[in-house]
């Protein structure tokens, strides 16, 4: 009977705690923020590595200019 109080004292700890629920709001903003530039660098992977290719040709032909 003692251990049953503990443990519905303990889930009544828990569920009055608020740690967890800032937690998960700071896990929501970061998704927010995250997932939108995810979308974004996925539609336009192509995109962006050919300009990154681009530029890495020019800094390469750059070098070899000046070497």
């Amino acid at each position: 009977m003692n251990s049953l109080r503990r443990i519905k004292s303990t889930l009544a700890r828990l569920h009055r705690n608020e740690q967890g629920a800032e937690g998960l709001e700071k896990l929501l903003i970061v998704a927010a923020i995250v997932l939108p530039l995810l979308a974004v660098l996925l539609f336009f992977r192509s995109d962006i590595t050919e300009w990154v290719n681009d530029k890495w040709d020019e800094v390469k032909g750059d070098a070899q200019q000046d070497g």
